[in-house]
């Protein structure tokens, strides 16, 4: 009698200043369609203690020791945004439990290359933002929100998302990986980017090309996980 393959679970990994709570719209409608879902909240992204000395190693563990404590496999790693940084660090040490990895409008690391550095202007920004803080963190205005993580949605949106934002830890826009894209040691990957995003350091075709694949498009802006929670769904289902 041969066993029987667990089924997949899907972990969402959140962007920059976000928690688990941005991907709760898609997580009830993957649950609906009968998928295990796990959101996980990185360290420092939440009121339950400091962002201080917090660095992308301390995301990596959290995620890590989250499936392993769980003991999933068959796992579909998902992020978003920033969180391709932990969520390719933590692929790489879960290599026998993960089956894929789906970048949603995420940056795909390229080895040694911070999150500062990919992008001149978004890395001066966030330099600054780490030496005028004493907790050495970056904080995200409602300007941000509203011209680049969703625009165009009503301004009532706009303040709800922008209060719910917590300041990034600087660590995990600092530090950078010291293992190559996933698909270079084997493990399966997939891009799903959306049209109108405009807050990526760098257009989602150029990371889709790290991984060697092409983006899966559909309609949307960065932060459409919220707003149309079902296109992202249907999207994610689509490249299992």
């Amino acid at each position: 009698m041969t066993g029987t393959r667990p089924k997949q679970t899907f972990v969402l990994i959140p962007g920059a200043w976000l928690g688990g709570w941005s991907w709760l719209p898609v997580a009830r409608l993957l649950a609906a369609r009968g998928y295990p879902v796990l959101t996980l909240t990185l360290p420092g992204l939440s009121y339950d203690g400091s962002p201080a000395g917090l660095g992308l190693a301390d995301a990596i563990d959290h995620v890590v020791g989250e499936v392993e404590r769980r003991d999933l496999t068959n796992v579909l790693l998902v992020c978003h945004s920033w969180g391709g940084y932990p969520a390719t660090g933590a692929a790489h040490r879960l290599a026998g439990r993960v089956r894929k990895v789906i970048y949603h409008n995420a940056v795909v690391p390229e080895q040694g290359r911070s999150m500062a550095d990919e992008n001149k202007q978004y890395g001066e920004i966030i330099r600054q933002a780490i030496a005028a803080g004493s907790d050495r963190t970056v904080p995200i205005g409602l300007e941000a929100v509203s011209g680049s993580l969703m625009p165009g949605d009503p301004a009532p949106l706009h303040e709800l998302v922008s209060q719910m934002l917590v300041p990034q830890p600087g660590g995990y826009m600092l530090d950078s990986l010291d293992v190559p894209p996933v698909t270079e040691t084997g493990l399966k990957a997939a891009y799903v980017l959306c049209t109108g995003d405009q807050a990526l350091a760098r257009p989602g075709a150029e990371f889709a090309a790290r991984l060697g694949v092409e983006p899966v498009i559909v309609p949307g802006h960065h932060l459409t996980l919220l707003t149309r929670p079902d296109i992202v769904a249907d999207a994610l289902i689509s490249v299992l």
